[in-house]
Parts: C-alpha cells; sequence; structure tokens
C-alpha cells in the first residue's frame, strides 16, 4: 500500500472521529495506533489475517490492556473506514491492584512541595479527585467559592459534572486566582496550557523528595482518593458519582484495592495462640 493511500485513509479516519464528536485525545490515540498498523504492513494492503498478526506480536511486548487499545482502534478503522466488520479476541487482562498511596503519604508529598502552583495542583489532584485533563482544563470561572463547587467541562465521555472544593484549599485557590490575568487557572509559564507530561513531573518529584518507594503517577492519585472515602465507608454510588463513572463495575474495583476489611480481620490464629 502506498504512502498516498495511507495518508488518504488516515484523513478520512481523522474526519470520521471528528464527525461522532470524539474527544481530541481519543482521535490522537486511534490515529497513532492505526499509523502504528500501516508501519507494520509496509506494502501489504490492511487485511483481517495481517490485523491479527500485528495484534499477536503486539501482545508478545505489550501488557493485554494496552493491546485491548490496539485492537479498539483496528476494529473502528475497518468498520468505518474499510466497510468491513472484524472481530478480533480481546486479551484477558492481568488483575493488578494499583498500590495506593496512605493518607501520610499525600500529605508528605504536598508538605514537601514548596512552589505554589505546584503544591496547590497536588492539593486538587487528590482533593477534588480529578482526572490531569481536568486540572489542565480548568478556568477560573469554574470556581464557585459561595456554593463550593468547582465546574468540571466536558469531562471522560463529554459530560459535566461538579466536584466540591475542599474547605481547606477554598482560601488559597481564591488567593492563587489574582497571582495571573490568565483565564486558564494553571497557565503554563510559556503561555497556553500545562501539558501532561508536566503534571506527570510535578507528581513524581514530589514522591521523590518525600522519599516514597511507590510507583507514583498523577491518577493514582484519584485512585487513593476514591480507596480512602470507601475505608470511611462512604456508599459507592456517591463515590461513582464524585469520579464521574457511567458504571458503577468501574467504581467497584475500589472493593478490591480497599485493605481496611481485610485488615480488620482477625485471624483465628490469634484466638487460638491467646488462648
Amino acid at each position: 500500500m502506498d504512502d498516498n493511500k495511507k495518508e488518504n485513509m488516515l484523513r478520512q479516519l481523522e474526519e470520521h472521529i471528528q464527525l461522532k464528536n470524539y474527544s481530541k485525545e481519543t482521535a490522537k490515540i486511534y490515529l497513532i495506533h492505526i499509523k502504528k498498523y500501516f508501519e507494520y504492513l509496509k506494502d501489504e494492503e490492511p487485511n483481517f489475517q495481517n490485523a491479527k498478526k500485528y495484534i499477536l506480536q503486539k501482545l508478545e511486548k505489550n501488557q493485554p490492556s494496552s493491546v485491548h487499545h490496539n485492537i479498539f482502534a483496528i476494529e473502528y478503522f475497518f468498520k468505518n473506514i474499510l466497510n468491513q466488520r472484524i472481530y478480533i479476541p480481546k486479551p484477558k487482562r492481568n488483575k493488578k491492584i494499583p498500590e495506593i498511596l496512605t493518607p501520610a503519604e499525600i500529605k508528605k508529598m504536598i508538605d514537601i512541595t514548596s512552589n505554589i502552583k505546584h503544591k496547590l495542583i497536588l492539593k486538587i489532584l487528590y482533593g477534588c479527585d480529578l482526572r490531569v485533563s481536568e486540572v489542565i482544563n480548568l478556568e477560573k470561572d469554574d470556581m464557585n467559592f459561595d456554593e463550593k463547587l468547582m465546574y468540571i467541562r466536558l469531562a471522560k465521555g463529554k459530560k459535566d459534572r461538579f466536584v466540591g472544593i475542599p474547605e481547606s484549599i477554598l482560601k488559597e485557590i481564591e488567593a492563587y486566582i489574582l497571582l495571573n490575568n490568565e483565564k486558564t487557572l494553571f497557565p503554563s509559564s510559556h503561555g497556553g496550557k500545562l501539558t501532561k507530561k508536566t503534571i506527570g513531573k510535578i507528581v513524581k518529584n514530589a514522591a521523590k523528595k518525600a522519599e516514597i518507594k511507590k510507583e507514583v503517577y498523577p491518577h493514582l492519585l484519584r485512585h487513593s482518593f476514591a480507596t480512602h472515602l470507601l475505608e470511611q465507608g462512604i456508599d459507592l454510588r456517591i463515590i461513582q458519582k464524585i469520579l464521574g463513572h457511567s458504571d458503577i463495575k468501574t467504581t467497584q474495583i475500589y472493593t478490591h484495592v480497599s485493605q481496611a476489611n481485610i485488615k480488620n480481620i482477625k485471624s483465628p490464629l490469634d484466638s487460638l495462640l491467646s488462648q
């Protein structure tokens, strides 16, 4: 398949995704996956057999969860651009539970961070349970200090939602807003918005300074927040609403992550040896 044909198909794919009103992030990911598939094909035309071979090759090198994204992108491409319905079995995911940060570890990360902007980003990531993209897109006008609410616009799945602003950072956000004239709450020093990479570095640097040995990344703060709520006895349906999950099954992962019930179980051995 020549380069012109590849470029034409990629343009068609991008247009189709735009017409479906999917997010820019989804469009970017799908295009990346199909470009890599085209690189694998070289001069071959896309077909069901080489698509399966490509996925098998990916599976040898990558985690099943990341290969799922490749399959979704390829099936979408075949269906909407080539007008062919194909089905590639989804590999069983490894059921790895994230290693949650303790409240003490999160406090240490916040306390040890001296930069005002970075400290507030950490507090909002955890305290408001936001995704990185939601922090990046926050605007000053999204803050309702009277109602103590934060308006999250077009979050994952193109859904708006409100989240509560913790009492402990209300005044801090109000003061921070006065530091610049930008519309964005956290503008980049170079102009425009922060990037996911920048926020990733902020979180990793804080964890490193706090001497936390776990693998720490921004979304782990969201996982930790949800788990801590569950351990406080907050109803799962309420946690689902706060997180902005469409399906309760997505929220139910935290019942497996939480170790509170396990830690509170008294082993029969303790009773046996205390006699």
